[in-house]
């Protein structure tokens, strides 16, 4: 029998099967109610839209450079400036094929094969998952309420042999935690002085509650952030995403993405442009956000579960259900199957303790999350 790669054998990331198993009731006529994907249930702004169909008459829609179109990185250059109110260089922007495309790039560009790279538990399932396709030794560290779900140099210093890379999020999947000025400002002195590459996941940017996000880019001009056009922007199947890099590692991912996918998405990069015009209606979307996490919050106690992680940004929630499972991907399945409630088990984001936890995703409609928070009531 031919043989199948080791790389190839990684984990699955469960909630693209939580999506699968929801898409397959919905085909057999039953009605879902999606709380497990993080795909807001609304369409590309207005004037992304309108640019590109524009495009498809204007552009003969062929090959870009790898680093991606001037005019878009430019654009986000400028996102930059009036965002957070920071100098970047389009020249230190590289347009990619979503966040995930940012992220292979990001680790083939900064890491060799055995490498070690951190992460907090729980975190997105692919930081783990595409490091080890890599032959990238992905290290864990445990996070709990006490430090907000979120890595801290005292975690990191637990951890015996010699780290090369530390990757953060904030606003965190699936927790929704944040790091603070002070906390980006001492992981990335942390890095700094022991040479430590930071990643730095920005994707859930411009979804917060109380407080705007910190970019690590504030902090240290040699931190890697990844973005992209998928959350705030509304932009899921657009796959399209950006990096703000160093210096030093514009020409290595340069070859890496000509070789790999030779440019990004070119419709999505001329209609992307326009995205940063539509603040607004970006903002009326967290809007009603705000609406469904205060839905969830209030309503899920009421269910029987009370212990949530802080819900500072993003659209998860992420909850504690010990006390009531200690299998939770059957216990996603049988909610499923039982309410019409998909949602993903914490086993997709914490190997080693998500058999007790699951996380609600509440970027759909603020009725779907009332409807939902009824009929776990009624279940549970």
């Amino acid at each position: 029998m031919l043989k199948i790669s080791n790389r190839s054998q990684i984990s699955p990331f469960i909630v693209m099967d939580v999506m699968q198993a929801a898409a397959e009731q919905e085909a057999l006529g039953c009605e879902v109610l999606h709380l497990e994907v993080g795909q807001p249930s609304t369409p590309a702004p207005q004037k992304v839209l309108e640019a590109a169909k524009n495009a498809f008459g204007e552009d003969k829609l062929g090959y870009t450079v790898a680093l991606g179109i001037e005019p878009l990185r430019e654009r986000i250059a400028r996102h930059y400036q009036d965002f957070y109110d920071l100098p970047v260089s389009a020249h230190n922007i590289v347009i990619t094929s979503g966040s995930t495309g940012g992220f292979i790039l990001a680790f083939l560009a900064a890491f060799n094969a055995g490498d070690r790279v951190v992460y907090g538990s729980p975190g997105y399932p692919c930081y783990r998952n595409i490091l080890i396709a890599l032959g990238i030794d992905p290290v864990e560290i445990l996070t709990g309420p006490e430090t907000r779900f979120q890595p801290t140099p005292e975690l990191i210093d637990q951890i015996d042999d010699p780290i090369d890379g530390l990757i953060v999020a904030s606003p965190a999947n699936p927790t929704g935690t944040m790091i603070n000025k002070a906390e980006m400002e001492a992981l990335c002195n942390y890095c700094h002085t022991r040479g430590i590459r930071l990643i730095s996941d920005e994707i859930y940017h411009g979804i917060t509650y109380q407080h705007p996000a910190v970019s690590a880019y504030s902090c240290w001009q040699e931190a890697i952030i990844i973005n992209s056009f998928s959350k705030y922007l509304s932009m899921t199947g657009w796959r399209l995403g950006w990096m703000v890099i160093p210096d030093n590692l514009i020409r290595p991912v340069e070859c890496l993405a000509q070789n790999l996918y030779i440019s990004p998405h070119t419709l999505s990069q001329i209609a992307g442009i326009a995205a940063f015009d539509c603040y607004e209606e970006a903002n009326n979307h967290v809007a009603r956000y705000a609406k469904n996490r205060e839905v969830l919050l209030n309503e899920l106690p009421a269910a029987g579960l009370d212990k949530l992680a802080p819900a500072d940004g993003a659209f998860y929630i992420y909850a504690d259900i010990s006390h009531l499972t200690h299998e939770s991907k059957n216990f996603c399945s049988r909610l499923l199957n039982e309410t019409g409630i998909a949602a993903t088990p914490g086993i997709d984001f914490d190997p080693t303790r998500g058999h007790q936890t699951m996380r609600f995703s509440f970027c759909g409609k603020t009725e779907d999350m009332i409807e939902a928070a009824k009929r776990l009531k009624n279940w549970i």
